[in-house]
Formats: structure tokens, sequence, C-alpha cells
């Protein structure tokens, strides 16, 4: 996986009046923090990071935070706060990582195909478009790919039917639904009930009848 670098600057105040200074200058007020890295206020400018978030390895990117005056820790983003509806962040938390252990991640997954049951009119419901996985920082897959092409009206894929990737353990229950056909809602035929005064009415009809018919039994047992 690339790696992109960086460029930071510590010595900032914490608290939110500090926080929203930093935004007006078009910084994202951040922290980093590991193992062996006590945690150090910074923040970095809001454009870089946005191109440091936004290759193909996404939020998973191995970033090279270089600290101005500092030293350059290797490190992944791992607490991104968005704006709740504006294109900006917030606040950022770097966590340093050792290349050599593991990590976990979360990898998107991309449907390829189209599935034999979109093809008869059942509709494609994803339950999931990220997937759990314990893997090395630099073989983090940029996204899962999952062919759905066979699932036919009905069916669907588990955690358990992802294909297998090289150094990548999937953390999540393997009967864990990925995806599913389903049947259109407005194919799904319902129960046909009888308005309920007509039932009540063919019920009195029927017990009616029943007593006339003792009746007649009556009558006639009497005559004999």
């Amino acid at each position: 996986m690339e790696q992109v670098s960086l460029r930071a600057r510590a010595g900032r105040k914490p608290g939110s009046r500090e926080s929203r200074r930093v935004r007006r200058q078009g910084q994202v007020p951040a922290v980093v923090y590991g193992p062996e890295v006590d945690p150090i206020p910074i923040q970095v400018d809001s454009h870089d990071l946005h191109v440091a978030l936004h290759t193909e390895a996404g939020a998973n990117a191995i970033i090279n935070l270089e600290i101005a005056g500092g030293d350059t820790l290797t490190t992944m983003a791992r607490v991104i706060d968005r704006h709740p509806f504006r294109s900006e962040y917030r606040h950022i938390d770097f966590v340093t990582v050792d290349l050599s252990q593991k990590v976990t991640a979360e990898v998107a997954i991309h449907f390829e195909g189209t599935p034999l049951g979109v093809q008869e009119g059942g509709v494609f419901s994803p339950r999931r478009t990220h997937v759990l996985v314990e893997v090395l920082p630099t073989e983090i897959p940029g996204f899962i790919e999952l062919d759905v092409s066979e699932v036919e009206i009905g069916g669907s894929l588990r955690i358990e039917d992802l294909p297998e990737v090289e150094g990548v353990v999937y953390l999540e229950e393997a009967d864990g639904v990925v995806m599913s056909v389903t049947v259109p809602a407005a194919e799904i035929e319902e129960p046909v009930v009888e308005d309920e005064e007509l039932l009540e009415g063919e019920e009195l009809e029927e017990g009616e009848e029943a007593e006339e018919a003792a009746e007649e039994s009556g009558e006639a047992e009497a005559t004999e």
C-alpha cells in the first residue's frame, strides 16, 4: 500500500475555543498518540488532509505525519469526526502503527455483476458495505470484490462467501448476511380475508339452519 506524507504543527492548545480558531484558519485540530507516544495536540491543513484520505486506500491510508520541529511518525487516521452536514473535518485522531504488526481495519465491499434474481425481477438488497478485517498495515486491500452474479431470488451471500485474500482475516461472524435478492413487495400476495360482517352473517345463517333442523327433528319425534 502506498504511503502518504502529511505535515503537522504541534503546540495547539486543547479546548473548543482553540479548535474553532484553528478551523477558521483552514486547519483541522488533531491529536496523535500510540503505545509509545504520549498524546500530542497538533493541527493539519484541511486540504492536505482531504488529499491524504482520498487515495485508493481511503481512510486506511498509512500517513507519515511530519511534525514541524519534531519526528516523523507512521500513523493511521482512526477517529475521524466530520461536520454533520458540511464537507469538512472537525477533528482527527492519528494512531501510530508498527508496519510489522497487524491492525484492525474496515474495508469496503464492492459487489460485482448483476444477480440472476435481479434479472428475473427481484430486488438487490445489500446488508453490509464494509467488513472488519485483521491485516498488516501495508497489506490492507482497497476493497473486497464479491461476485453476486449467481444469486437467485431468495438467495443471499454471507461473510463466509467473501473471497480469500492473502494475509487478510475476516473478524465478523461467518453467517452474517452481506447481501440478498428479495421478492418485490408488490408481488407478495396477502392472504385473502373476507369481510368480518360477512363471516359473522354466514355463521349466523349456519346457526339458524342448525336450530331449524333441531326443531324439525323434535316435532317429528313428538308426532310419532
